[in-house]
């Protein structure tokens, strides 16, 4: 389990976060929802090092990260997490395939030919079979964030997290993203927690949604409960939609 308890993050006098808790179970998809700039990123960054609280705890599988002294400890940590970055974050310099091979060079001692072999798996699990030699600018944008997934996926992680996985793609690619990442959660049996402002993935993936709102849980349940919830922020989502957001 994922359990978060007393997220403090502040940048400057611009509070982010006050006193969040969040348990993510194991093999559920989390659907972390809210504005630009409302702290969703940052809180699920901190699973992986990217940001750090001011105060709180965060335990992974009863490991306390908070305590973590050294780069070795994240390292570990990171062997045991896939992370989709937002706009997809492929190495133009690199091909498809050198670009999901690319955390098994970096942290594994497997032969080329594993390698290799691995990264056809990966593809294929994606439904890119064949792709390897091709270069990103040669795939189109739900192409390109198909191959980070797969690259996202190439150490068998046992948590993933998404950073708006379909930010900047049509609804029709959007769509056949968000049923990849539930047909691969029902795969894989994975922890997923998936970062987003869109309500169509947040109907396709979630188990359970949590909307952040003024540092604070504006809504923690499942997506048939946030169809009926109240709060005005939920509202706001529902009836005026993401295309709406504000910095």
């Amino acid at each position: 389990m994922i359990s978060f308890r007393g997220i403090h993050k502040s940048f400057d006098d611009n509070v982010v976060l006050s006193g969040v808790d969040l348990d993510v179970f194991p093999g559920e998809t989390q659907v972390v929802l809210g504005r630009s700039g409302s702290g969703k990123t940052v809180l699920t960054g901190m699973l992986v090092g990217l940001s750090v609280p001011d105060a709180g705890s965060i335990k992974v599988e009863g490991v306390e990260l908070t305590e973590f002294a050294s780069d070795a400890d994240w390292q570990n940590l990171r062997l045991r997490a896939g992370y989709l970055f937002q706009g997809s974050a492929l190495y133009d310099s690199m091909t498809v395939g050198e670009n999901v091979a690319f955390p098994m060079v970096q942290h594994t001692d497997w032969s080329e030919e594993e390698i290799r072999r691995r990264v056809q798996e990966k593809l294929a699990q994606v439904d890119l079979e064949g792709i390897e030699g091709l270069e990103p600018a040669e795939l189109a944008g739900g192409m390109q964030r198909r191959v980070a997934l797969a690259r996202s996926l190439a150490l068998d992680p046992k948590i993933i997290i998404y950073d708006e996985p379909t930010a900047g793609l049509d609804p029709i690619t959007g769509d056949e993203i968000s049923r990849l990442i539930r047909h691969l959660q029902g795969a894989l049996q994975v922890t997923s927690i998936v970062v987003t402002h869109d309500l169509r993935l947040t109907e396709l993936v979630a188990d359970r949604i949590a909307l952040i709102y003024e540092g604070q849980w504006g809504f923690l349940g499942t997506y048939e409960e946030f169809l009926q919830s109240t709060h005005p922020e939920v509202l706001r989502f529902l009836h005026r939609g993401p295309q709406e957001e504000t910095p």
